[in-house]
């Protein structure tokens, strides 16, 4: 077995009561004190996460805008220094290589934020789909590390940290400033459905950092957060999750995100696949759910349909603090989304209600 990755904070964790435990190849933090309550504290206060493991990459040159639009789904022509992206990037076929961000710092100067347990494939695909195009595409994952400070008191708590005038800066819109004397790219996304900012810092700066937004959010009853909640309110916001919602074999119109895909824009990587997808119709599709039972519905269990047949299986599991019932997401034939189905728990048949996301209200920042 290789041994773990370490974020600049693994120290900071473990003085804290962080359980540790692998997740891509990182020693990371599942759970501080209860996911219950990290989770319960991002939706009415704040949580503060590590998510240094995230992978940074910067895309420059003259080429670097029209590289971008051929490389993703989403629409990078439409950006402009300060705002960011979000999409998927897909192979030939529609499916999946990952769902990142583009932040557009300048015409011939963006910077990509993309998930951890893709960092080498990602980078591979970068360099390979490069070729042809003037622009250098750069890892700068061993240079940053990343805090998410998320929930209706983030704003409040790091604008005490900041010069930078927050309420200025809109979902989506990013700027570059220091927070604590630390210099930042202040980023206002995140992961959660809540309103809050990601902090892109030197990793020599990380535990300056997260100490000072501890001490700065204690009053307004910020706890620490870890991959346990993370994974709940992403789910609770109906966010999707590489290798869950969204995989190689899942394309994004599949899995709702047909917002995110842009087949009018120039030519771009699966193009051809979405637009036959979009013409003809898929054969699944993604759905969320949820069950009136605390009985988590865990992924990979085989969805049934109204005469018990398999028609799908589920794709994320997890029980909602909010709601204080199991949600999840399953790919089901779509013949099947229109009909009742049900998934069988140690003998027990438990029936899923097909929900819109998100399950509960948000409150991100217009």
């Amino acid at each position: 077995m290789s041994e773990l990755k370490r974020t600049p904070l693994r120290d900071f964790h473990a003085t804290r009561g962080a359980r540790l435990v692998d997740f891509a190849g990182w020693e990371m933090p599942v759970q501080y004190r209860s996911i219950l309550e990290e989770h319960k504290a991002v939706r009415h206060t704040a949580g503060l996460f590590d998510v240094s493991h995230m992978g940074e990459v910067d895309v420059k040159g003259p080429e670097a805008g029209r590289f971008l639009n051929h490389l993703v789904t989403n629409d990078v022509s439409k950006l402009f220094p300060g705002r960011v992206l979000y999409s998927p990037m897909c192979y030939p076929n529609g499916g999946v290589v990952d769902d990142l961000l583009v932040y557009m710092r300048a015409p011939e100067d963006y910077f990509l934020c993309i998930n951890a347990g893709n960092v080498a494939k990602d980078l591979a695909w970068l360099h390979e789909q490069a070729k042809g195009f003037a622009v250098t595409v750069t890892d700068r994952s061993d240079d940053y590390a990343l805090l998410a400070i998320q929930g209706p008191r983030a704003t409040a708590i790091v604008q005490t940290l900041t010069g930078a005038k927050l309420d200025a800066v809109k979902y989506y819109h990013f700027v570059e400033g220091t927070v604590a004397g630390v210099h930042c790219i202040i980023s206002r996304t995140g992961y959660t459905g809540e309103d809050g900012f990601e902090l892109y810092h030197a990793k020599g700066d990380a535990v300056a950092l997260a100490e000072a937004l501890v001490q700065a959010g204690a009053p307004h009853g910020l706890e620490l957060a870890g991959l346990g909640a993370r994974d709940s309110l992403r789910l609770e916001a109906g966010y999707p999750l590489y290798g869950h919602e969204i995989t190689a074999d899942i394309s994004p119109l599949t899995a709702g995100l047909g917002w995110t895909v842009k087949l009018d824009k120039a030519e771009f990587i699966g193009r051809s696949a979405l637009l036959a997808e979009k013409s003809q119709g898929a054969s699944h599709q993604v759905v969320f759910f949820k069950t009136g039972d605390r009985r988590i519905v865990r992924a990979d269990a085989p969805v049934l349909g109204a005469d018990g047949a398999v028609v799908g299986r589920v794709l994320s599991g997890t029980l909602s603090p909010i709601l204080n019932e199991a949600i999840g997401s399953a790919l089901v034939t779509v013949p099947a989304a229109g009909a009742p189905l049900a998934v069988d728990i140690r003998g027990t048949l438990i029936h899923l209600q097909l929900v819109k996301p998100p399950f509960v209200t948000l409150k991100k920042s217009s």
